[in-house]
């Protein structure tokens, strides 16, 4: 009877290592739907809570085999928090490699080159991943970038990032910067990086812009750009239309058609490429460009070879008009 017993116990426990063995190792419960299931760990989480958040979403078997299968291996103490995809059918053995190696789910945010501050904190406010509340920065203080978030980060930390990465590009390019510029600190290398960024969209266009605008800074000329007109109008949102003229002598502090220098402060946040041209432009003797009909810009030298562009341009526009729209086309301004 004894032998009998032993017998039957040891085959109990063979058994239960090898449903143990099996229920780790081998393949998990499929996904109720798709290719894999998304599960959170929420940020202080216990082991145990882990395990059971892990069973009730349906992606393990067993929550007791995976905390004893934690304690075991030895990585109890460091699961990570956040977002998994868990593709279906994995082994528990992936899974719990998955946590303790913080496999989370990485989700982007892009912040475009040239938006506006108000616009960035619009953006952090819509994701439905992130939590708290982020302040409205100060105009210039974000580097437009495409940042990798994780779900639940607080807005307020994600901000942070971005500022701190315009801090350490700006400082970098600063102790860099051609030493014969008209303008003393960094803080007025990025507003007028700013009026670069916005006045083309073409990146090869921006060390010319820069360069233009910094010859009339030496040269004590007004710089006369239309965005910061806008800007000082609506707080950079599109008009959606041309000026008029009524707009290019408005008395605000950054319209540039009617104040000498630079605007008190950035009119929107300036790229990698615009604050590097600002910083070390290069040497021209231009002082003029406008809008040559095909997307970039025409420049000059002279007053008289920029009214010479100018006509060309209205030229262009004039035919553009005179063309008949095509059938489901509407036109758009240019601001």
């Amino acid at each position: 009877m004894a032998g009998s017993a032993g017998v039957t116990l040891a085959l109990v426990v063979v058994l239960a290592l090898g449903w143990a063995l099996w229920t780790y190792e081998g393949p998990g419960p499929k996904a109720a739907e798709g290719e894999a299931t998304t599960v959170v760990l929420r940020h202080g989480a216990s082991l145990p809570e882990i395990a059971a958040t892990l069973r009730r979403e349906g992606v393990i078997r067993s929550s007791s085999l995976f905390v004893a299968a934690a304690q075991i291996t030895g990585g109890s103490r460091s699961l990570k928090a956040g977002e998994y995809a868990v593709a279906s059918g994995a082994s528990m053995s992936k899974i719990l490699a998955a946590v303790r190696a913080g496999d989370v789910v990485r989700h982007m945010i892009t912040i475009p080159e040239g938006m506006t501050s108000q616009a960035v904190a619009d953006i952090l406010a819509r994701s439905p991943i992130l939590t708290g509340v982020a302040p409205t920065p100060p105009e210039g203080a974000v580097l437009p970038e495409t940042y990798q978030v994780e779900r639940g980060e607080d807005r307020a930390a994600v901000l942070k990032r971005m500022m701190d990465e315009r801090d350490a590009l700006v400082a970098r390019l600063w102790a860099q910067r051609d030493q014969d510029l008209p303008f003393s600190s960094p803080e007025e290398a990025v507003t007028l990086a700013s009026i670069v960024e916005k006045e083309t969209a073409i990146p090869a266009e921006r060390p010319r812009i820069a360069a233009v605008f910094i010859n009339r800074l030496r040269q004590g000329m007004r710089l006369e750009s239309d965005p910061t007109i806008i800007y000082g109008l609506t707080g950079g949102k599109p008009l959606g239309r041309g000026l008029k003229l009524s707009e290019i002598t408005s008395q605000t502090p950054y319209n540039t058609y009617v104040v000498d220098g630079l605007p008190p402060t950035p009119i929107a946040n300036p790229g990698r490429e615009a604050l590097a041209a600002v910083m070390n432009p290069p040497k021209t003797d231009e002082l003029f460009f406008v809008a040559d009909g095909s997307g970039g810009h025409a420049f000059s030298s002279t007053y008289e070879q920029h009214l010479k562009n100018v006509e060309h341009w209205r030229a262009v526009e004039k035919a553009k008009a005179a063309q008949p729209a095509k059938a489901g086309q509407g036109k758009t301004a240019d601001s």
